[in-house]
């Protein structure tokens, strides 16, 4: 499912229009980004918590030349689904 559809599905579970289901999605996406770039997390219960998880610095290889590099430290978004959400997929 791509954004597109998502879009859609949403625009019929709530039987509200796709233009304002688009604006619905880009504000959740929008609002979730904002609080991660700040250092925050956001859980939503049943369904899961984003959070921001920092990775350190490691040495890596460049595939194309088998080279060493060093490849920086970093900030990695991560999302752990909830309890409800793995029960409903299993």
């Amino acid at each position: 499912m791509n954004k597109k559809n998502l879009i859609e599905s949403i625009a019929e579970y709530a039987d509200i229009s796709k233009v304002s289901a688009g604006r619905c999605l880009n504000a959740f996406i929008n609002a979730v980004a904002k609080e991660l770039t700040a250092g925050g997390s956001v859980s939503l219960v049943g369904f899961g918590a984003f959070s921001v998880a920092d990775r350190r610095s490691r040495k890596g290889r460049n595939p194309r030349t088998g080279k060493a590099i060093r490849i920086p430290a970093r900030k990695q978004p991560v999302f752990k689904a909830g309890k409800a959400l793995k029960e409903v997929v299993n």
